[in-house]
C-alpha cells in the first residue's frame, strides 16, 4: 500500500494515460494555474523506471483526454487546433510518441466529441458524438478520417464502458421527458437492453412537458435549432413564454432530461432553448458565428425564435419572460436593454461591464474571440458590447442572481 510520487516538479496535471505496457505516462501539465489559460498545457511522456520526462508538443492549443493505442506507441487526445488557440470545436488527433509527428483524424466529423476508446487492433475508434441536439456513437477510421454513425437515437446516448474487445458497451440514456437509466448492447448499434429502471415514479405519477425540436430562419437566414417545450395537458392557445438562454457563449441545449423544464412546464409556460449562433454540437462555422459579435447575430436568433412561438399560437406576445444563467445571463442581460418585449428577467452570474470583468476575471475567450483586444486596445469595443453602457434603455423588471 505504499505510494511512490514520479513527478518532482511543480506543475498541474490534467488528464493522464497509462502506457499499456505500465512503463510509460502521457500527461497533460502547465506550469500556472492561471484561469482561462488551459491553452498552456502540453503533453509529456514519462518513463516510469527512470523518471526521464519528455514534452510532445508546445503549441497555444490546449490538449487533453489522453488514451494510449493498443500498441504502445500512439497515443490519440483532443485538441481544437495544433497551433495558435482557435475558436473551434474539439477534434480527435493522434501522435506517435516516437518521432513526434502528429496530426488530426476527425475532421469529418462536425459536432461535440465525447469520450472514445480504441478498438483492440487499433486501426478505429468508437466515441460518443453530439450533433445538433442528439448524441450518438460513432465509428471512426483512423487511417482514412471516415466516420460513421452507428447508433441512431433521438436523445442522449453516453458512452460509458466498453467490454476489453469492444464488441459490447455499457450506456446512459436519457431524453427530454425520460431520465437517464443504464443500458448495454452491442457496440455495433444492433440491440441494446434497459438494465435500470431508476426512477418509474416520474413517468407513472408526473405530468411531465412535451418536448420538440424546431427551426426557423434568424434574421439574415441562418437556420436556428432549438428545442420548444410545452404544457402536457391538452389546453390549446398562446401561454406565457419562457425563454431560456445557455451558457458558454458556446454551451447547447440537448435532448436530455432536466426536471427544472418539467417544473415551468407543469406552472403553465411554454418554453424555448434556442441554440444560437455560437452554440457547440453543430459545426465550427457557427460555432464561431458570434465572433466580436456579442449580442448581435445571436440576439437576432433570440427575436427570430420568440417570433416564431409566437405566429405559431404557443406563446402570447404580452406575455414574454427570459432567463440564462452565466453567458445566458450576459444575452439576457444585453437583451432587456435592446427590447422592451420582455415583462420579467432573471439573470444569473452575468456580466454588464466588460472591462469591470477582465481583471478578476482574465477572459481570455473574451480578449481572443467574442470583442477582441483588451480594454485598454480596444474600449469602444468593450464599452459598447456591455450592458451596462445601454442600461437606460430597460424597463423589463429583472431579477439579478450573483455568488461571491
Amino acid at each position: 500500500g505504499e505510494e511512490r510520487r514520479l513527478i518532482e516538479k511543480e506543475h498541474e496535471v490534467g488528464s493522464f494515460s497509462v502506457s499499456p505496457d505500465g512503463g510509460r505516462v502521457a500527461f497533460t501539465a502547465r506550469f500556472e494555474n492561471r484561469r482561462n489559460q488551459q491553452n498552456l498545457a502540453e503533453i509529456f511522456l514519462l518513463e516510469v523506471a527512470s523518471g526521464e520526462i519528455r514534452q510532445l508538443t508546445e503549441n497555444q492549443a490546449p490538449e487533453g483526454r489522453l488514451e494510449w493505442a493498443p500498441d504502445g506507441r500512439r497515443l490519440a487526445y483532443e485538441a481544437p487546433s495544433d497551433g495558435a488557440w482557435e475558436l473551434r470545436l474539439d477534434k480527435l488527433w493522434v501522435l506517435d510518441t516516437q518521432t513526434g509527428d502528429r496530426h488530426m483524424v476527425s475532421g469529418a466529423f462536425q459536432g461535440n466529441v465525447s469520450s472514445f476508446v480504441w478498438t483492440p487492433g487499433g486501426r478505429a475508434m468508437l466515441f460518443g458524438g453530439l450533433q445538433g441536439t442528439d448524441t450518438n456513437l460513432y465509428r471512426l477510421d483512423v487511417a482514412s478520417g471516415s466516420v460513421t454513425q452507428v447508433t441512431r437515437v433521438q436523445g442522449t446516448l453516453s458512452p460509458e464502458s466498453f467490454s476489453r474487445d469492444r464488441a459490447r458497451i455499457a450506456y446512459t440514456l436519457q431524453d427530454l421527458d425520460t431520465p437517464p437509466d443504464v443500458w448495454a448492447g452491442e457496440a455495433d448499434g444492433t440491440s441494446g437492453r434497459k438494465l435500470t429502471d431508476a426512477n418509474p415514479w416520474v413517468e407513472k405519477d408526473l405530468a411531465l412537458g412535451r418536448g420538440e425540436v424546431v427551426r426557423r430562419k434568424s434574421a439574415d437566414g441562418l437556420e436556428i435549432e432549438g428545442i420548444l417545450i410545452l404544457p402536457g395537458e391538452a389546453q390549446q392557445g398562446p401561454r406565457p413564454l419562457l425563454l431560456h438562454i445557455h451558457c458558454g457563449p458556446a454551451g447547447v441545449f440537448a435532448n436530455r432530461f432536466s426536471s427544472s423544464y418539467h417544473v415551468w412546464a407543469g406552472l403553465g409556460y411554454a418554453q424555448l432553448l434556442p441554440n444560437v449562433r455560437g452554440s457547440s454540437g453543430y459545426t465550427d462555422e457557427l460555432l464561431q458565428g458570434n465572433t466580436k459579435d456579442i449580442g448581435g447575430g445571436d440576439f437576432q436568433d433570440l427575436m427570430a425564435g420568440v417570433d416564431y412561438a409566437v405566429a405559431r399560437g404557443v406563446a402570447h406576445p404580452d406575455s414574454l419572460a427570459l432567463r440564462g444563467w452565466s453567458y445566458g445571463g450576459i444575452l439576457g442581460g444585453w437583451s432587456v436593454t435592446q427590447t422592451d418585449r420582455f415583462k420579467a428577467a432573471s439573470l444569473g452570474a452575468m456580466v454588464s461591464d466588460w472591462t469591470s470583468e477582465y481583471g478578476p476575471g482574465f477572459n481570455h475567450d473574451v480578449r481572443l474571440w467574442y470583442i477582441g483586444g483588451t480594454p485598454w486596445e480596444n474600449p469602444e469595443g468593450y464599452r459598447r458590447r456591455s450592458a451596462l453602457t445601454h442600461v437606460a434603455n430597460v424597463t423589463t423588471p429583472t431579477l439579478l442572481l450573483h455568488g461571491m
